[in-house]
């Protein structure tokens, strides 16, 4: 591979990071249409570039591509949205149980200091800024459960897009109990007490679910 194929390479590389990013974040509503000439403006491209990274995010799920309508964001049925939610619950109590078994004395301290920063954006009214340091918190504790099976599968779920087409844009942020449910699940980790973490992380993520319009449309 020669420099310019290296930097072809990185730079798909980075667009795809940022593209996927922009999905994961809400940077488009759902089933919203991705066309090559808006994405090349945008990114500073070839089309080349672009088809290819939206090639792997179809691979991936995080965007669909049919004939006739194009490249989408996706949009999910209530059944798909349940079965991803379920899935999140069962893996990521999981990881919050190996987490409270192999966590480091550094990790532990991490996840300290995220949940002190969601307290003080709590108590400040800085929606960003509890949202950055939930996201934050919940990424400490994949990573500190040092479960590379397990994590592979959670990262391959589409939650964060579920999430995004079934907020309630009405509700309070952050929920109520939100910042005590992190606290138990951290206080089950730091006394490494795994089925309490399993408990705290099944119950925190169930609550959030139970939060989305998602149970109100199946109730219909």
């Amino acid at each position: 591979m020669d420099d310019n194929d290296k930097g072809t390479a990185t730079r798909q590389g980075q667009v795809y990071d940022e593209l996927r990013t922009l999905l994961l974040s809400g940077g488009f509503e759902p089933n919203t249409r991705l066309t090559e000439a808006d994405l090349t403006g945008r990114f500073a491209v070839s089309r080349g570039t672009i088809r290819s990274v939206l090639v792997r995010l179809a691979q991936e799920g995080y965007v669909t591509a049919e004939v006739n309508r194009g490249v989408r964001t996706r949009s999910f049925t209530v059944e798909e949205a349940a079965d991803i939610l379920e899935a999140r619950e069962v893996l990521e109590s999981a990881l919050a149980g190996k987490a409270a078994e192999r966590a480091t004395e550094e990790e532990i301290a991490e996840l300290r200091g995220t949940l002190e920063d969601m307290e003080q954006a709590q108590l400040s009214g800085d929606q960003a800024a509890y949202s950055k340091g939930n996201r934050r918190f919940h990424q400490q504790v994949k990573e500190a459960a040092h479960a590379t099976t397990l994590a592979r599968a959670y990262d391959t779920l589409l939650y964060p897009l579920v999430m995004r087409q079934y907020r309630n844009l009405s509700a309070q942020h952050p929920r109520a109990g939100s910042l005590q449910e992190h606290q138990a699940i951290f206080l089950a980790i730091v006394t490494r007490n795994p089925d309490a973490a399993v408990a705290a992380m099944r119950h925190h993520v169930g609550s959030a679910r139970r939060a989305l319009l998602l149970d109100r449309r199946q109730d219909h």
